[in-house]
Parts: structure tokens; C-alpha cells; sequence
């Protein structure tokens, strides 16, 4: 039987462990809109060669049994060592099988699109959400994968999603305030390692990775899996048509709405321009190398198609490489 005695340090700090590691775990927090469900479907599917690789993947079902809903509630200390405990007595059960790895995947530790859309703001409360969860591992988070994507297409595509999930149409005002707003990849990046200083911080790019989910998986966990041959793209945002159908299922007026079958542009040519110059000032910080805070990692690990090919997971300081062929842009 595993012993584990966790000394719990206030604010959403890390836990220390004071006997042997269950599990090695790595989190993958997203981000939304970069095809984090497309993803989950491709891992989920994935278990035979996990679990031969002695790793396992939990994805937002899993660890949301009852586990973090409580851990979210700002100043519950104990309620974060409740939920640690059920998460050490599930990860030992893993560990029992044989396990020693673990990735779990949520978009919603990072902050929620509700939250994103309700301030404007790029998920304010990252760092204090992402070290609860953190937290309630217990000291057995080695490693948080985030993926961000170009700011301009992020930001189109959470307006048009969260609309169609109920989410307030906004106006020009709150356009404007997203766009020419001063948070952006770098501060979120920046508060997550200032809350989590112990556990390691990888960077891989939304534009890289979201239509290779296999070659986001293989880089996860340092495992062989097979080459993704489902090109289905899961939780699209909706186009123009579809918008306004739903807008007038809840009743509402959608005449700010363009008329055409296209997706929607909410923003303007000039506020598409300020939100990727800051994507842009974003990336040319993770390539200097991020002031020691967290690694960009560009390069694919190689996957397999039918025999087991070795991982070759390479992180690196400069975005020169181009992939060998244009991938589709997710919704």
C-alpha cells in the first residue's frame, strides 16, 4: 500500500510527497478553441497503446467526478486535501495496473469561455485556477502542456462558440476591449509558472499541433501511437446560418449579425491586425526563450501507422522549422 503524506501549503501551492511517487502526471490545459475535443477523442481512443507504454489518459470526464468541482472554489483548502485524496486513490489504483504515467486533459483548468467572454479578458484568474488543480494532485504534477493559438482566430472563434452556447452577442464596445486589451499568451503564461514554479511548462503551438492530435499525444507522453486518420473535427464554431437559427430559437435578435453563409468576423480588419501583432510579440518571446519560464516545443514525435516507430519528441529554442505540409485551421 501506497503511504502518502502530503504537507499542504496554502494559496493553491504545490503539495510535497514525503514517500515514493504514484505517478508521474502531466496536464494538458488547453486551450479552448484549439481542438481540445478532437484531441480527447483521438487519446480516448488510445488506451491499448497507452497502456502497453505503461500510461493512461483521463479526459474532462474522468477527473470530473466529483473530484474538481469542490477544488475550484476559491480559498477551500481543505476541500483541494479531499480531493487530493480521491485523486491518490484512483491514481494507485492505475499504479496497480502497472501505470506510471498519466495525462489529463481539460480546457476548463485554465479558465472557462463563459469567463473569457463575460470580462474580455484572456482567462484572468489562469494561474490561481491552474495551481488549485495542480493542488489536488499532490506534488505529482511533473508537467502542464498548453496550447495557444494565434490570437485573432482564438478570439473569432470563442465569440462565435460562445454565442452558440448561450453566451450574450456583444457589442462593438466589448470588441473593441478584447482587441486592443493588454493580456495576451505571455501573461497567461507568465502567471501559471509564477503559481506553479515547480512543475515544468511546455508550449506547443495550437497552429503546430491542433490538427495532429497523434503528434500531440506521442509529444504528451513520450509514447508511440498510431498516425490520426479521422480528419472529423469536433465542437466547430458554427456559421452564419446556424447563429441566427439559434439566436432566434432563445428568442433574441441577431441582427448584428452579417448577412451571408460564411463564418462570422465580429472583429474589425484593424483589430484582427492588434490581435496578431500580440500573438506575434508572444511568439517571439517563446522562441528567446520565454525568460526561463516555460519551453517551446515545434518539432512533431514521430507516430506510427501500423509498426511502433521510437519517439523522438524535440523541444527547441527557435520556431524555424515549417511544417512539411499546410494543416487545417480547426473551427
Amino acid at each position: 500500500m501506497v503511504k502518502v503524506l502530503p504537507a499542504f501549503r496554502p494559496n493553491g501551492a504545490a503539495f510535497s510527497i514525503g514517500s515514493r511517487r504514484i505517478m508521474d502526471v502531466t496536464l494538458h490545459i488547453g486551450a479552448h478553441r484549439t481542438a481540445t475535443t478532437t484531441f480527447q477523442a483521438y487519446a480516448a481512443l488510445q488506451s491499448e497503446a497507452l497502456v502497453a507504454a505503461g500510461a493512461a489518459f483521463w479526459g474532462p470526464v474522468e477527473p470530473r467526478r466529483g473530484l474538481f468541482a469542490d477544488s475550484e472554489a476559491e480559498g477551500e483548502d481543505e476541500v483541494i486535501l479531499r480531493a487530493g485524496s480521491r485523486l491518490q486513490v484512483m491514481m494507485a489504483a492505475a499504479r496497480v495496473r502497472g501505470l506510471q504515467r498519466l495525462l489529463v486533459s481539460d480546457a476548463d483548468f485554465l479558465g472557462t469561455i463563459g469567463e473569457n467572454l463575460e470580462t474580455g479578458v484572456l482567462y484572468p484568474k489562469a494561474g490561481a485556477r491552474v495551481a488549485r488543480h495542480v493542488a489536488a494532485f499532490e506534488g505529482q504534477v511533473q508537467r502542464i502542456i498548453l496550447c495557444p493559438r494565434s490570437l485573432d482566430v482564438y478570439w473569432r472563434s470563442l465569440v462565435g462558440f460562445g454565442v452558440a452556447q448561450g453566451a450574450k452577442l456583444p457589442d462593438r464596445e466589448r470588441l473593441a476591449g478584447i482587441a486592443n486589451g493588454h493580456r495576451s499568451w505571455r501573461d497567461v503564461i507568465t502567471e501559471i509558472a509564477q503559481s506553479v514554479p515547480d512543475v515544468a511548462l511546455e508550449i506547443l503551438p495550437a497552429e503546430r499541433f491542433s490538427a495532429r492530435p497523434d503528434a500531440l499525444l506521442a509529444a504528451a507522453l513520450d509514447v508511440d501511437v498510431p498516425r490520426n486518420t479521422d480528419r472529423t473535427l469536433r465542437n466547430r464554431t458554427p456559421q452564419l446560418p446556424e447563429l441566427r437559427r439559434l439566436l432566434a430559437e432563445r428568442g433574441e435578435d441577431g441582427s448584428i449579425l452579417p448577412f451571408g453563409m460564411e463564418s462570422w468576423s465580429p472583429f474589425t480588419s484593424e483589430e484582427y491586425a492588434a490581435l496578431r501583432e500580440a500573438y506575434a510579440d508572444d511568439m517571439m518571446w517563446l522562441i528567446g526563450g520565454a525568460d526561463g519560464l516555460a519551453t517551446l516545443t515545434e518539432s512533431f514525435p514521430r507516430t506510427r501507422a501500423a509498426t511502433m516507430l521510437p519517439v523522438g519528441a524535440q523541444s527547441k529554442g527557435h520556431g524555424d522549422e515549417r511544417e512539411e505540409r499546410k494543416m487545417a485551421r480547426p473551427g
